[in-house]
């Protein structure tokens, strides 16, 4: 049996649970309008609340790794971030079966687990961590709001894997006037491609909800209850809660996303980026040798995913995903999931101007020069191989 170690999946250490917009003390229970304010507040800001959160359960995690050592030293402690989702295998993977650890060798990883990309990019801007796995929008958008001081993507991690699921009786386009749909977080890249492609189809939405789509930001698990109650039309989602949504809730696929993308700006057809690693500039520039200790275990976790057997991957996200979000996922769910989903290393670099161009005309980002975000210098190096930056940043 090809599993990453002998004596079977490790739980991770050090690891704390953050969902988008969530405080140190208890969370309301979330509602539609409640889902829209905290993106909001995501999206603008509100850094401190996440710091806060991860410090309270998280000895010393409010203390900056790079202060711990003399730049050009390895890092006594890297904070990582991921999300308990399908997508997130990579981290899941690696994290839970000692890759990045054994990698990083004497320096601590502790890890914090997020619901969606703009709560990671808050916690990464507070320094509550130094690196995270996350969807490419909320990358782009912390890249531009610093002016290009903040991050730099150093990897991908996954392509494809969302899609637009909704109720049954939606079968086009035309059927969405009125409706409301849901998407992980506000500004998140599953939020800027519904809004996207709503906007392919003639409608205008609104950050605010407002517009002829409302349009509704809701933690994953919530998305899936409020469906399933008849609160929710539908949802742009990762994996797996897009198969969960079709396989226990009845929902039927509007629009794989897989669909949108011909392969023109990555040379990919069918794939674009779900999953990337990015990492906070001065941590990379104060601790290179911690940053390719990271990538890799890395790119371990990512040729593991892409040699075991599907029975393999299957036990041991599982296995990751109970640790990590609090349950595992049913054999059909999961299965559903991994066909959906290419494990992959490239951040399919061609495909970010599009991006951009997305979350400007979503009304979550603003125009600005990308060129500079990507650093896969120490990608190359550890691969071997010359994955593209597409003239956007180092390689």
């Amino acid at each position: 049996m090809a599993t990453p170690q002998d004596n079977g999946p490790r739980n991770p250490q050090g690891s704390t649970r953050i969902v988008a917009g969530q405080l140190a003390t208890p969370k309301r229970p979330l509602g539609l309008k409640v889902g829209i304010v905290a993106g909001i507040l995501a999206l603008v800001g509100g850094g401190v609340a996440v710091a806060s959160a991860v410090s309270a359960s998280s000895p010393g995690a409010g203390t900056s790794a790079e202060s711990a050592a003399p730049a050009g030293n390895p890092a006594e402690e890297l904070k990582l971030g991921y999300f308990g989702n399908v997508t997130h295998a990579p981290a899941l993977v690696g994290v839970s079966q000692g890759y990045i650890a054994k990698e990083l060798g004497e320096t601590k990883l502790s890890t914090q687990v997020f619901n969606a990309g703009p709560a990671a990019i808050e916690a990464l801007n507070a320094g509550a961590i130094d690196a995270t796995y996350i969807g490419p929008n909320p990358a782009i958008n912390s890249f531009v709001k610093s002016g290009g001081e903040s991050v730099s993507i150093i990897a991908g991690a996954a392509a494809g894997g969302a899609q637009l699921v909704v109720k049954p009786e939606i079968t086009s386009a035309a059927d969405l006037k009125g409706k409301t749909l849901a998407s992980p977080q506000l500004g998140g890249t599953q939020d800027v491609a519904l809004r996207a492609w709503l906007a392919t189809q003639g409608y205008k939405t609104n950050v605010d909800g407002s517009g002829d789509v409302a349009i509704n930001p809701t933690e994953n698990a919530q998305t899936l209850k409020l469906f399933q109650d008849g609160k929710l039309d539908g949802a742009w989602l990762p994996e797996p809660w897009a198969s969960r949504l079709v396989l226990t809730a009845g929902a039927k696929v509007l629009v794989d996303e897989k669909d949108l993308w011909d392969g023109s700006l990555s040379g990919k057809a069918g794939e674009f980026p779900t999953t990337i690693l990015i990492v906070n500039k001065k941590f990379a520039a104060d601790h290179p040798d911690t940053v390719k200790a990271l990538l890799k275990g890395h790119v371990k976790s990512v040729e593991w995913l892409n040699s075991a057997s599907a029975s393999d991957k299957a036990t041991v996200i599982n296995a990751a995903l109970k640790e990590a979000a609090g349950a595992e996922l049913k054999a059909d769910v999961i299965d559903r999931s991994l066909k959906n989903i290419v494990f992959t290393v490239d951040p399919l670099a061609g495909t970010y101007p599009k991006l951009l161009k997305d979350g400007v005309e979503a009304g979550t980002t603003k125009q600005a020069d990308i060129n500079g975000i990507f650093d896969l210098t120490a990608l190359n190096e550890v691969t071997g191989e010359n994955t593209s930056a597409a003239g956007l940043g180092k390689e």
